[in-house]
C-alpha cells in the first residue's frame, strides 16, 4: 500500500545575482542620492509597481518590505533570533528601524520583501501553483508564501512556499521534482515528460479563475550564455529586466528544494519508520526523485551516501533530516507531542522547519550563491588581465577591478561568513552538513587562493613597472641635474676676465654667443628628452593627471559575449 502524505510543505529557492553597477547606473533617479545598494532598494522596487509588462503587481500585488517589527517573547522575531549568536542576528535579520521599536539605526545589510497573500483568504480566493507534463500528469498546490531576500552584495534569493494536505506520496514527490524546474535542459526532456510542459500561477475562488503567469516551454533559446528562464520567475522578479542581463541565475535548471513531509501513520504498517521501506522513501525524498519500488540508484551506493547526508539524532521517533547540493528535507511520521513540546502549541518539527531551519538554508544558499558569483567575476577579471600580463600594460582601472573584488571577498569573509551560526549543537550540525553539501568551505578556500594569486601577479607586475619608472626617473634626474649644474655654473657671478668673455662679450664675442647657444641646446635637449620619456610611458603617468573611468561588471560580461541575444527570439 502506498503511503500518504499527511502534510507537504515545500519552499522552492531560486538564487540569482544582480548586476548592481548596471542597475544603479540605469536608475540614477534613485541612486544619485544614495551611496549604498540597500539604501535605494525600497524606492527602486516601488518604482516598478506597474510591473513593466508583468501581470503580478496588478493581479496579485507588489513586493513590500517585510522586516521584523515585534520583538516580544511571543513574536516570531524573538523565537527565531534567540537561537542564533548575537553577531549573526545583526547580520541576517532584517529588523527595519532597529530592534525594540527603533532603538538605533539598523545594522544589517539585507532587505526582506514579501507579496502578501493573507488578504486572499478574506475574499475566498487562493493562489495556486499548477504543473503538467506531456504524459498527462499534473498537480496543483496552494502557494502560501512569496518571499524575497536581497543582500548588499547583489545576491537575491526568491522563495516560493507551497503546501498540500492528504495526498499520496507519489504525488508529493512529483510536485517536488517537477515544480522546481525553471527551464528545460533539452527539448527531449519536455517530450519525455521529465520537465513540465505547462507551469501556471493562478488565482482561484470567488467564482472565477485568473491566470497570473504561465509558461509552456514551447520555444527556448539561449540569451548569450544565459538560459531562457521560466516566465513565472521573470514575472515574479518584475523589477529586474532579464533581457538586458540585469540579473542572472546562479544554479542549473532546478531550484533548491527545501521540503517537509509528514507521513500519515494510518496509511502504513506499524513500525514503518524503522523499516527498509522508510529508508527507501527517504532516499526518494532526499534526492528529489519520483515514487518507485526500491532505491532509485544502486542500493549500496545510496546507503553509503545517506550515511553522510542524513541526520539521525531523532531517527528513533521517525524524524529524518537530509541534505544534498540541491535539497534540504525533513521526513516525519505523523504529528505528536515532542517530549514536553505540546502539540496544541503547534507541531515542533514543523515550527522548526518554518523558522530557524528555513533561515539556515537561506544563509547557506546565500553563501553558495555568493561564491559562485565571485567565481564568475574572478574569471572575467582574469580574462581581462590575461592579455596584458606579458606586456605589463596594466591600467589603473585593472587595479581597481582587482582591489574592488578583493575588498568584496574580504567583506564576505569577515562580515557575512560564519562557520557557526547558532547556539545549539543540533542547529550547528544541520548548518554545517548543508554547507558541506553546498561545498561552501571548499569553494571559499579555492576562491581565496585565486584572489591571492591574482593579487600576487599584479604586485609583481607593478614592482617591475615601478623599477622601470625609477630607472627612468634616475636617468632624467641625471640629465636635468647635469644641465642645471652647467647652467648654474655659467650663471654664477664671476668677475674680471670671466665676466668680460662670457657675460658681457667685450673681448671674445664669438665665445660669448657660442656659450649661450651651447647652454640653450643643452636645456632644450633635456626638456625634449623629458617630454619624450613621459609620452612614451604615458600609461604610467596618465592616472596621475586624468583618472580613468570605472568599468562595470556589465561591461565585462558584455565583453565576454554575455550581452549577445539571438535574433527573432520570443519574449520569455
Amino acid at each position: 500500500m502506498e503511503p500518504r502524505a499527511q502534510h507537504l510543505h515545500t519552499y522552492f529557492l531560486f538564487p540569482f545575482a544582480v548586476d548592481k553597477e548596471a542597475v544603479m547606473e540605469d536608475h540614477q533617479r534613485v541612486w544619485a542620492k544614495q551611496t549604498l545598494w540597500t539604501a535605494g532598494l525600497d524606492e527602486w522596487i516601488n518604482d516598478h509597481a506597474s510591473g513593466a509588462g508583468s501581470p503580478v503587481p496588478g493581479k496579485l500585488g507588489r513586493w513590500q518590505r517585510d522586516p521584523f517589527r515585534r520583538f516580544d517573547m511571543d513574536s516570531f522575531a524573538y523565537q527565531d533570533m534567540v537561537f542564533f549568536h548575537p553577531f549573526v542576528r545583526r547580520v541576517f535579520f532584517d529588523v527595519g528601524d532597529g530592534v525594540g521599536g527603533g532603538e538605533g539605526p539598523p545594522e544589517n545589510m539585507l532587505r526582506v520583501y514579501t507579496i502578501p497573500l493573507a488578504h486572499l483568504g478574506e475574499t475566498g480566493r487562493k493562489l495556486i501553483y499548477y504543473a503538467a507534463d506531456s504524459r498527462g500528469r499534473s498537480a496543483s498546490v496552494r502557494v502560501t508564501d512569496l518571499r524575497l531576500f536581497m543582500f548588499a552584495n547583489g545576491i537575491g534569493i526568491l522563495t516560493i512556499g507551497v503546501e498540500a494536505n492528504d495526498i499520496s506520496v507519489s504525488q508529493a514527490l512529483w510536485i517536488n521534482e517537477m515544480m522546481r524546474k525553471v527551464y528545460p535542459s533539452s527539448g527531449r526532456q519536455v517530450r519525455e515528460g521529465r520537465v513540465p510542459c505547462h507551469l501556471e500561477l493562478r488565482l482561484e475562488g470567488g467564482g472565477e479563475t485568473a491566470v497570473i503567469s504561465e509558461e509552456r516551454f514551447q520555444r527556448c533559446v539561449m540569451r548569450g550564455y544565459l538560459p531562457p528562464l521560466s516566465r513565472l520567475i521573470t514575472d515574479l522578479l518584475y523589477f529586474l529586466n532579464y533581457s538586458t542581463q540585469e540579473f542572472e541565475p546562479l544554479l542549473d535548471e532546478r531550484m533548491v528544494v527545501y521540503s517537509y513531509m509528514s507521513i500519515d501513520p494510518s496509511s502504513v504498517e506499524p513500525d514503518f519508520d524503522q523499516s527498509e521501506e522508510y529508508e527507501i522513501l527517504m532516499s526518494r525524498f532526499l534526492y528529489v526523485d519520483r515514487w518507485g519500488d526500491g532505491y532509485r540508484y544502486e542500493s549500496e551506493f545510496t546507503r553509503e551516501a545517506m550515511r553522510r547526508q542524513v541526520y539521525r539524532r531523532w531517527a528513533h521517533q521517525g524524524t529524518l533530516y537530509g541534505f544534498t547540493s540541491y535539497s534540504n528535507v525533513t521526513l516525519v511520521m505523523g504529528r505528536f507531542d515532542c517530549d514536553e513540546h505540546q502539540l496544541r502549541e503547534g507541531f515542533l518539527i514543523h515550527r522548526m522547519f518554518m523558522s530557524r531551519y528555513y533561515l539556515q538554508v537561506v544563509v547557506a544558499l546565500f553563501y553558495r550563491a555568493t561564491l559562485l558569483d565571485f567565481s564568475e567575476r574572478t574569471a572575467l577579471v582574469s580574462r581581462r588581465l590575461s592579455r596584458k600580463f606579458g606586456s605589463y600594460d596594466i591600467s589603473e582601472e585593472d587595479t581597481r577591478l582587482v582591489t574592488r573584488l578583493m575588498a568584496e571577498v574580504q567583506l564576505f569573509s569577515n562580515y557575512w561568513y560564519f562557520r557557526e551560526l547558532a547556539n545549539k549543537d543540533e542547529e550547528i550540525e544541520h548548518f554545517q552538513m548543508q554547507c558541506e553539501e553546498f561545498r561552501v568551505p571548499a569553494m571559499k578556500a579555492e576562491l581565496e587562493q585565486e584572489i591571492e594569486k591574482l593579487n600576487n601577479t599584479l604586485e609583481r607586475i607593478y614592482q617591475q613597472r615601478n623599477t622601470e619608472s625609477i630607472n627612468r626617473l634616475t636617468m632624467l634626474s641625471m640629465i636635468l641635474g647635469g644641465g642645471a649644474m652647467i647652467t648654474g655654473y655659467f650663471g654664477m657671478n664671476f668677475g674680471r676676465e670671466f665676466e668680460a668673455m662670457f657675460f658681457q662679450g667685450e673681448r671674445l664675442a664669438a665665445l660669448h654667443y657660442t656659450s649661450i647657444i651651447a647652454v640653450t641646446l643643452l636645456v632644450v635637449g633635456s626638456v625634449l628628452f623629458a617630454i619624450f620619456l613621459v609620452a612614451a610611458n604615458w600609461s604610467d603617468y596618465r592616472k596621475i593627471l586624468l583618472p580613468s573611468r570605472r568599468d562595470t561588471l556589465e561591461s565585462l560580461r558584455r565583453t565576454a559575449g554575455f550581452g549577445e541575444e539571438p535574433e527573432e527570439e520570443e519574449e520569455q
